[in-house]
């Protein structure tokens, strides 16, 4: 999977569709990421204690990694990613403008 933690990426299915946020856990395994504000759903929690008040609780849920791509500041859209070598170490670079990313 080419999407890892903290990239910002861009939506390309679904009902987030063209929405544009921050990648907060990956699944490798599951191919899934979990993105900020997007995805959302409300989930009603229970009071913990004796007093307490329940509460609804809006969190996200996590999508396929197909559908997002990584995001290019330099292009202003989602790109796909493409590898350089810089010595010995590997980077991401857009496939378009050749920006790392």
């Amino acid at each position: 999977m080419k999407i890892k933690k903290n990239d910002v990426v861009q939506i390309i299915a679904g009902k987030d569709r063209g929405k544009i946020g921050k990648v907060l856990r990956v699944f490798g395994d599951l191919n899934k990421i979990i993105v900020e504000n997007i995805n959302l759903y409300k989930k009603h929690m229970r009071a913990k204690k004796t007093g307490q008040k329940g509460e609804v609780v809006t969190l996200p849920r996590p999508i396929n990694a197909s559908n997002a791509l990584s995001y290019c500041s330099g292009c202003g859209r989602g790109v796909r990613v493409g590898m350089n070598l810089e010595g010995e170490k590997k980077i991401r670079i857009c496939r378009k403008c050749k920006k790392a990313i």
